[in-house]
């Protein structure tokens, strides 16, 4: 990935913490001459490995499936917050032109393949138990344990311990203050969540006139 100096992060914690938010990501992996993409949810395990681990499952009818069963090394691209910037909100808007703020995180690993029904079971459980954590009355795949025993034998689980981890978070730290306060302002008439969540990155980095913390 493409990342100007002004924009790496290398900060595991904070990596770890985006893609916990937000796990439905784009897993990519090259096997017989094809770019195979597929859209997934992923558990994190933090722990596992000096970058952490990767899990998740996907359907055996998946032609993706190839590729994952001969342990090949794939990409997963977490997307964060993203922003339209517009020239309009800096000091001098003819000289600038519009952008994007944005946050995208790349693991680079090499996959391997879960087939025992039993790790398979208790990956789709804890990747489960993650998502049902937000909702009143938590389901459990214990509640239908004979069905995902079933269901199982069409899905192939797999895990990725991250070799290499991207963090690219472009929050106008190229900017001048006056040109970050002019974004910060603008985007705070914003109401959707993508946005606030980017303020709260920028707000972190940045006071209301856009010096530096």
């Amino acid at each position: 990935m493409y990342t100007p100096s002004h924009f790496v992060n290398r900060d595991l914690a904070a990596l770890h913490a985006m893609m916990q938010k937000h796990p439905f990501a784009l897993l990519v992996t090259q096997h017989g001459g094809k770019t195979h993409l597929t859209h997934l949810p992923f558990h994190l395990d933090a722990r596992r490995g000096p970058q952490g681990t990767l899990e998740a499952h996907l359907a055996k009818a998946n032609p993706h499936c190839a590729a994952i069963a001969e342990g090949l090394p794939c990409t997963v691209v977490f997307r964060g917050p993203d922003a339209y910037v517009s020239p309009r909100w800096y000091e001098d808007p003819a000289k600038n032109v519009p952008t994007w703020n944005y946050v995208a995180i790349h693991a680079h690993g090499v996959a391997k393949p879960i087939a025992e029904p039993d790790r398979l079971l208790a990956l789709i459980g804890r990747l489960t138990d993650e998502h049902e954590a937000y909702i009143e009355k938590p389901w459990s795949i214990r509640e239908a344990q004979a069905h995902a025993e079933h269901l199982a034998k069409h899905i192939l689980g797999f895990e990725l311990e991250i070799q290499e981890l991207e963090g690219k978070f472009k929050l106008s730290q190229n900017r001048s203050d006056g040109d970050r306060a002019g974004v910060l302002k603008e985007l705070a008439k914003r109401p959707d969540g993508g946005i606030k969540e980017m303020l709260g990155l920028m707000h972190g980095l940045y006071t209301d006139d856009g010096k530096r913390r």
